[in-house]
């Protein structure tokens, strides 16, 4: 069940949120797992992945997201949030990971904000006068 925020006219996915607070719950445990994130993919289906921190820079939840929601063969993601563990809430994308939404979903919403408060935003909007990845690559042709 989703419900309307006043934002932008922008649903908050409360399944999707509940989903990534139930794995941040049950599969985030010790150091190497503190974060959990789902997206649902245009096809309707609930993607959820969890961080692999290393001292060497693992990756967040949300890029170990993206390869997961590839491997189960969903390229295009709607929407996605994270959660971190002990019961911290939503947790905004780190800029990196802001980075790397944008240039493989530019249209992805975001779901920001403290308990009570949250709201969808487009991943744009997290990252104003980005570098646009794509606008730089050479052209194959």
């Amino acid at each position: 069940m989703t419900t309307r925020t006043h934002h932008v006219d922008a649903v908050v996915d409360r399944e999707l949120i509940e989903a990534a607070a139930h794995v941040a719950r049950t599969r985030c445990r010790g150091d190497n797992h503190t974060m959990a994130a789902a997206a649902r993919a245009r096809d309707g289906r609930i993607i959820t992945a969890v961080n692999a921190y290393h001292f060497t820079g693992g990756p967040c939840a949300e890029l170990v997201l993206i390869g997961a929601a590839a491997a189960q063969g969903a390229y295009e993601l709607d929407t996605i949030v994270a959660v971190g563990d002990r019961d911290r809430g939503v947790v905004p994308p780190c800029g990196r990971c802001r980075q790397v939404l944008l240039d493989y979903f530019p249209s992805l919403e975001v779901i920001v904000g403290a308990a009570g408060r949250t709201r969808t935003v487009p991943i744009a909007h997290l990252l104003p006068e980005t570098y646009v990845w794509a606008d730089h690559q050479i052209d194959a042709g």
